[in-house]
């Protein structure tokens, strides 16, 4: 099937030859029938897939077809998306695609001041791109209108659940206008998803496209394992190898995004950090820089990289193994797009073997690992019949407690949203940037090397060593190497 056949208006077409897009995807050649026809739409797909496309060329042929105007504080179409980068990136597609119709698009999100937006709402918007909290704004100040709208599109449903856009959505849908066409877009479908698909969509056809649980067929997969503190220089290594023409690194927190980066700059690597905490220049700024190669390096967290589409990515660097096994998906289908190839590797520190082996229940996949620590006392892989439950030590309790600490030396903290700490964590480490308590000192002024004071005796000895205090790529000496 080619684009030709499929009924759109022949200026959309042209901008398509324009790009270089002949056949549709999967989901294009699904959705975009039932979206020209006005019916409503249900589309679970994972990102990568096309999704924009999917929805924005049968919304800009309707559009068009239709040949309103725009009213005054107010738009004909709404898409809400859950990120500044996906909203900024749904936008610039849609203008590439109705570059020959004459229809206006405009983007609102927070992190920049109202006043444009304002003004821009104020004249009228054919298509409106804007995440919930910044669109709530406006609906506040009473400088947005939603009466009029025509089409409504929810994009990556899932991920506007997790970053707590839920009382925003359910405060903007009752100032839409019924009926509508409505498209509903989501990679994943949580009990609370699947409601508020329930509650908007009427009489929806449902299309389906590459599982979550599916890895990218051209990403070839790796696997090192390596101590916490020996990751920087096993990063390094990997980053100044000329096979990486433009790498995506992941990180757990925005915090540690950061450190990355001031890591990566020490050992002479370009790279910039993309989070929730940086501002909307230098998040643009940083973009940039990756897209053109000045930074070929981005480090990101999993919430900021939500949209992220960039050509030519050869690597994906999971500095930290994901929360959640299906973020490792998301991740690794950040290269091998439009066709090519890439190369995706993960980091597994020992305390991340719980991560990885849901990660491998989930892809159905034993990882082709590579493992480089100094210390290989702790099985990284399960033994043959082992259950997928990781039952707790023999007097260790399942919230972490005092026996599991003794067992290992070190808490195993669960999910924790972006930026936060798990509570197990601050009470380890004490306020944020302290060092852990029972850490090496730090070297005085000078450079004198720190003076290591020796273990204690018995369960002592894993708490006053742990991986933290050698994170500049120091290993503990032979006799403190946990057996």
């Amino acid at each position: 099937m080619l684009f030709n056949d499929l009924g759109l208006d022949a200026r959309i077409l042209q901008s398509l030859t324009e790009e270089g897009y002949e056949a549709p995807t999967p989901i294009q050649a699904q959705a975009i029938p039932h979206a020209l026809s006005g019916r409503d739409l249900l589309g679970i797909a994972q990102t990568g897939t096309g999704k924009t496309a999917a929805f924005g060329l049968p919304l800009l042929h309707r559009l068009a077809q239709a040949k309103g105007r725009p009213p005054r504080g107010g738009c004909r179409a709404l898409i809400l998306s859950p990120t500044r980068e996906l909203a900024s990136q749904i936008a610039d597609s849609l203008k590439a695609y109705g570059r020959h119709l004459g229809l206006s698009v405009a983007v609102v999100f927070g992190g920049v001041p109202h006043g444009p937006q304002r003004r821009a709402l104020s004249a009228g918007i054919d298509i409106l791109v804007a995440t919930p909290g910044r669109l709530q704004d406006h609906l506040d100040q009473g400088t947005a209108r939603l009466d009029r709208v025509e089409t409504l599109v929810l994009d990556e449903a899932d991920q506007m659940l997790d970053k707590g856009f839920w009382p925003a959505i359910r405060r903007i849908l009752p100032v839409l206008p019924k009926p509508r066409h409505t498209m509903f877009f989501s990679a994943t479908m949580p009990t609370e998803v699947a409601k508020l698909a329930g509650e908007i969509l009427v009489d929806p056809a449902r299309v389906e496209v590459t599982p979550v649980a599916t890895t990218a067929e051209r990403v070839e997969q790796k696997l090192i394992f390596v101590e916490q503190g020996r990751k920087r220089g096993v990063l390094a290594g990997l980053l100044k190898d000329g096979a990486v023409t433009r790498a995506l690194v992941f990180a757990r927190t925005k915090h540690g995004a950061d450190r990355v980066v001031k890591n990566l700059e020490a050992d002479g690597i370009a790279a910039n950090a993309i989070h929730g905490n940086k501002s909307q220049g230098q998040r643009e700024r940083a973009l940039a820089d990756f897209k053109t190669g000045r930074a070929p390096v981005l480090v990101a967290t999993d919430i900021a990289a939500r949209g992220i589409d960039v050509d030519g990515v050869s690597h994906v660097i999971q500095h930290d193994m994901p929360d959640t096994p299906e973020a490792y998906v998301h991740r690794i289908g950040r290269t091998a797009r439009a066709g090519a190839s890439g190369i995706a590797i993960a980091l597994c520190a020992p305390d991340e073997r719980e991560k990885l082996w849901q990660v491998e229940k989930l892809i159905r996949t034993e990882l082709k690992s590579d493992d480089q620590r100094q210390d290989v006392g702790i099985a990284m892989r399960r033994t043959p019949g082992r259950p997928d439950a990781v039952k707790p030590a023999k007097g260790a309790s399942r919230g972490g407690g005092r026996g599991q600490q003794q067992n290992r030396g070190r808490p195993q903290p669960g999910p924790a949203r972006e930026g936060q700490r798990h509570p197990q964590q601050a009470r380890e480490r004490g306020p944020a940037g302290a060092a852990p308590r029972g850490a090496a000192p730090s070297a005085p002024r000078g450079g004198d090397a720190p003076v290591r004071r020796p273990a204690a005796a018995g369960g002592q000895k894993d708490r006053a060593w742990r991986d933290a205090d050698f994170r500049d790529g120091g290993n503990a000496p032979a006799f403190l190497r946990r057996s």
